[in-house]
């Protein structure tokens, strides 16, 4: 039987290739981007929660401050602004919103979900002549008729989901199932029993399901359900013959749960971008050196293939915009330099191939007849090579973003989905397309007759350094206790930071004071503002004109403080004395509920990596590797407190970053690690953990320069957080370098001999076939 055609195959993948980033184009010029608060600004409401009759408090307003942010950013990528101002108010900045009468609508719709008994039904006092008007307990069902309701049974806080859908075998419309929390399901029981006692017509066999104030479905008991009985299971369906869009609209006010308390909107303004025209241009071009300098280091490293290889991210670049777009994703000053980070991190995969590609053609014959199809032959031995570790790492990252999306909210569960469409996406540019260009250039282009070009026909200069020392993987790890102990220490001493210095939390986590100065001139720049704040010591306020004047937003201040910021803003606007016209106190827009949330998401999230890297490897390498990334974040928390930077929602997507990169590394070294050990039985785990470290450092040394590059450029160019960020990401990316060679192998060597038999392959040796297996 004969082969498929390598040229099929590699025009099948191109084609694929061609449709995919077509379809990606075709997204970018279609849809429009939506650009955040801090580069175009947006809309900003001011509710008010609660009424006369029925004053909000503290919890109430938190309380319904989560649900509307349940509402507004249901996939955590819009980038809302939520915070409590005072006691009973809530300030909401959405960013790009070109509708601001829809948006008002949705956070002004309270939701209020109510289930009650129905006592009894007569028709609408406007087609009876004499009859007395509707009563406070009565309500018009979906045929006009008035129902008397008694008081509600269940609220909308009793409902833990709903979800449209259509049967065609029960007839027309769409319905919307619900279902009940295990606390209100028993109620919902006794609801459905009690009306089940009443006789078939009688209009107390009903139940009211009402939204807002009207009666959305009043079903009737059906004969099936027993008098006593009722309806088990927490599980119900609102039928009425809805449309499909009107069951998907219903669902998704139900699923966003009742608003404890009503909210009014009081106030409504546009407010102008956080971030100012010089600092928005300082930080572009930072992102722009940072990544022209990774193309020019992949060049120099790669030559052919390193332009290979910026093709394919740039190809990595447009199909994952295009995915965020098509998600809605609020575009960020910070996510595009995450973003050019995350193509910055794709260097990996390719990189990956590149280092196996060379192992490769070092390991076949260099004699003429040999020479003849080297080049190919190292490509496909680099791309089966590099697989398993690029498809573990994949998998250990898209388990922890799943977690994130599915048990996290608002940025956190924002960052999973960037993660898992970053990750996706990267597996695509560098299995296929990469290998796609590169196959062709080594199949007829002047690579296959010029090998030298291609920079894949030598070790290249960090493995020929290596090459020098023979000895190294025996001396590397002949005392993996004193490297635990060095990192160790290492860790101590970063947690001793915020016992010390303590953690300078940032307005999101801790709240603040919301400053509003009016008689502002409109051509303001709000730059000036910032740099008088900066110099007065208020580097961390956030700046934003309005139509209606200046918003300032700091952290924590006294009064003393608070003069200093009147001060400044009179300077910045060059008079003599102005006050503030509104002086509140925010809370925090990263709650209590979202950081628990976040550490729940996360700890499952390293527990699965766990579980998975145990299956995949071994339970010894995979302890290793969860110890390492827990260290990492220690030593990432201590060097924000040792260098007094800000621990804020940046930080949390930086820390998240980390814990991926810790993860993918340790995941690359101990691939070889079970690869070597297969192949070396006989030899000590020591030495074989040191020569798959030693094998692995010139991946190491590329990807991490790759990435070094833009974070540099923007530590030292950036303007305003961006260098918060950097900093952040530069000191995880070292740490999660490093303890991979300093921690995780060691330690897995120590764990190796306390319970031997780390890394090495359950599997039987594969069976010694007769023959070259060739059949027809």
């Amino acid at each position: 039987m004969s082969r498929e055609s390598p040229w099929r195959a590699v025009t099948s993948r191109a084609l694929l290739c061609l449709l995919v980033l077509g379809a990606a184009a075709a997204a970018l010029f279609t849809i429009d981007p939506r650009l955040g608060l801090d580069l175009r600004g947006g809309t900003q409401f001011t509710l008010q929660a609660g009424d006369e009759a029925d004053p909000a408090g503290i919890e109430d307003t938190d309380a319904t401050l989560e649900v509307l942010r349940g509402r507004v950013d249901s996939l955590g990528v819009a980038e809302p602004v939520l915070v409590r101002a005072g006691d009973d108010r809530i300030v909401v900045e959405l960013p790009g919103v070109t509708d601001p009468t829809e948006a008002a609508e949705v956070l002004g719709r309270t939701a209020q979900l109510t289930i009650h008994p129905v006592r009894s039904a007569r028709p609408d006092p406007a087609l009876v002549p004499g009859s007395p008007p509707a009563a406070e307990n009565e309500l018009p069902d979906e045929a006009g008729n008035l129902l008397q309701l008694a008081p509600p049974a269940l609220t909308g806080a009793g409902i833990t989901d709903a979800a449209p859908g259509r049967d065609p075998m029960s007839g027309p419309g769409s319905f919307v199932d619900i279902s009940f929390s295990s606390e209100a399901a028993p109620t919902w029981q006794q609801i459905t029993a009690q009306a089940a006692c009443a006789a078939p017509g009688d209009p107390a066999r009903r139940v009211a399901i009402v939204l807002d104030g009207t009666v959305i479905s009043s079903p009737g008991m059906v004969e099936t359900i027993g008098c006593g009985v009722g309806i088990p299971g927490g599980r119900t369906q609102i039928t009425g013959q809805f449309s499909a869009d009107e069951a998907r609209e219903l669902a998704i006010l139900i699923r966003g749960g009742s608003l404890p308390v009503p909210v009014e909107i009081i106030e409504q303004r546009t407010v102008g971008p956080t971030l100012g025209a010089a600092a928005i241009e300082a930080s572009v071009q930072a992102v722009i050196l940072g990544a022209a300098a990774t193309g020019v280091f992949l060049l120099i490293m790669y030559k052919a293939a390193g332009a290979v290889a910026l093709l394919a991210l740039t190809g990595y670049g447009l199909i994952s915009a295009a995915a965020l777009l098509g998600l809605g994703a609020t575009v960020t000053l910070p996510g595009l330099a995450g973003f050019v980070l995350a193509v910055g991190m794709a260097v990996d995969a390719n990189v990956l191939v590149f280092e196996r590609a060379r192992e490769d053609w070092a390991a076949q014959p260099s004699t003429k007849k040999g020479r003849e199809g080297r080049l190919r032959r190292a490509v496909d031995g680099g791309f089966r090579g590099a697989f398993s570790a690029i498809a573990d790492a994949g998998a250990t990252t898209l388990i922890a973003a799943g977690l994130l999306v599915w048990l996290a909210a608002g940025p956190v569960r924002g960052f999973g989905v960037t993660l898992a469409v970053g990750v996706i996406v990267s597996l695509f540019s560098a299995l296929v397309l990469t290998g796609v260009l590169l196959r062709l250039l080594v199949t007829s282009g002047p690579l296959s007759r010029r090998p030298r070009w291609s920079g894949l026909d030598g070790p290249g200069r960090v493995r020929r350094a290596l090459n020098t020392h023979p000895g190294l993987p025996d001396a590397l790890y002949r005392l993996p206790a004193r490297w635990v102990a060095v990192s160790g220490a290492v860790a101590v001493l970063a947690l001793a930071g915020p016992l010390v210095r303590g953690l300078d939390l940032g307005i999101e986590f801790t709240g603040g004071r919301l400053l509003s100065y009016e008689q502002v001139p409109a051509d303001l720049d709000p730059e000036l503002v910032r740099t008088a704040l900066a110099e007065a010591g208020e580097d961390r306020a956030v700046v934003s004109l309005s139509d209606t004047g200046l918003d300032v937003r700091t952290p924590p201040i006294d009064e003393a403080e608070r003069a200093g910021i009147d001060a400044a803003v009179a300077g910045a606007l060059g008079v003599t004395d102005i006050t503030a016209v509104r002086d509140e106190l925010v809370g925090p827009s990263l709650s209590q509920e979202l950081a628990r949330q976040a550490l729940l998401a996360l700890a499952l999230a390293i527990a699965a990596q766990l579980v998975y890297l145990a299956v995949r490897f071994d339970w010894r390498l995979g302890a290793a590797t969860v110890v390492a990334l827990i260290t990492d974040s220690a030593v990432l928390i201590g060097a924000m407190s040792w260098f007094g930077r800000p621990v804020d929602g940046i930080f949390l997507a930086a820390a998240l970053t980390t814990i991926g990169y810790s993860v993918n590394d340790s995941v690359v070294v101990f691939d070889r690690v079970r690869e070597m050990r297969g192949q070396r039985r006989t030899e000590p785990f020591a030495r074989v953990a040191g020569a798959a470290v030693i094998q692995t450092l010139p991946r190491t040394v590329a990807t991490g320069a790759g990435v070094a590059f833009v974070l540099i450029a923007l530590l030292e160019f950036g303007g305003g957080a961006l260098t918060d960020l950097a900093f952040a990401l530069l000191v995880g990316l070292l740490a999660g370098t490093l303890s991979t060679i300093t921690l995780a192998a060691p330690l897995a060597i120590l764990i190796d001999r306390r319970w031997p038999g780390a890394g090495r392959p359950d599997r039987k040796p594969p069976r010694v076939r007769e023959g070259n297996g060739a059949v027809v």
